[in-house]
């Protein structure tokens, strides 16, 4: 620690890439982001071996914030949608993955990896960490290779939902119907209307005061599509899911 207060090293985990970077209090980088492909299969012995990987390529810390998609609860996986999956992303499930990773306690596994202390939230959680104000209701959904959420309320993180898994026609998951597979079927044009139309069809259930669209393809979106969603609907830089990592320490819950 100096005199800018602890440095942190903020991971953020995806399905197709995991990149970090070591931060100061204020959120400033002491070294250009660190990305590699996300390796799969991925058991948490993998995922933990990248995370040590990562950190010895970067600048000392004194504590590390992960973000990591799934159901996370306290720093213990529940349950993960894409590490579970022999190749990847909509590939096939691997029984035994499913079962390694439910019930791992990522956060233990990587303070005791690293010697330091450790924060591991859902990757949208440490997202929105990044770009809330902390007034109001404010909901982050990150567009990449699935749809992820976080919740917040007055600045205070609400328990998760996995929102992507909830069917949003028949047969059709939010994570399937908005995801990387369909932008690149669809094209951009075609594919913003959909997030669109899932964006209408969660006002009435959440009723906020601001939405953040983050993540890999929230770039995507078209202007013409983001005019008609509305003030309330705000695009913001990927980056938030590393820089989320240093204010993900303060967040409350309600």
């Amino acid at each position: 620690m100096d005199g800018q207060g602890p440095r942190t090293l903020a991971i953020d985990c995806g399905g197709s890439g995991i990149k970090a970077s070591v931060l100061d209090a204020a959120g400033t980088m002491h070294a250009p982001a660190v990305r590699v492909p996300t390796p799969y299969p991925l058991p948490p012995a993998g995922l933990v071996a990248t995370v040590v990987e990562i950190a010895a390529r970067l600048p000392a810390a004194d504590r590390v914030t992960v973000g990591m998609p799934g159901m996370i609860r306290h720093g213990v996986v529940v349950a993960t949608p894409h590490y579970v999956m022999r190749s990847g992303p909509h590939t096939r499930s691997d029984p035994e993955l499913v079962q390694a990773w439910a019930g791992f306690d990522m956060q233990a596994a990587v303070a005791e990896a690293l010697g330091m202390p450790a924060l591991v939230l859902n990757d949208a959680e440490v997202h929105g960490a990044g770009v809330i104000s902390g007034t109001g209701t404010e909901l982050v959904l990150t567009l990449g290779t699935g749809l992820g959420s976080a919740l917040f309320d007055g600045g205070a993180l609400a328990p998760h939902l996995e929102l992507s898994h909830a069917p949003v026609r028949r047969g059709t998951s939010y994570d399937s119907f908005i995801g990387q597979i369909e932008r690149a079927r669809l094209g951009d044009a075609l594919w913003s209307r959909r997030v669109r139309r899932v964006i209408d069809g969660l006002r009435p259930v959440f009723w906020w005061d601001r939405v953040y669209l983050g993540g890999g393809n929230a770039r995507r979106v078209t202007p013409q599509v983001l005019e008609r969603l509305g003030d309330d609907v705000v695009v913001v830089p990927n980056q938030a899911g590393i820089v989320g990592g240093v204010r993900a320490w303060s967040l409350r819950s309600p």
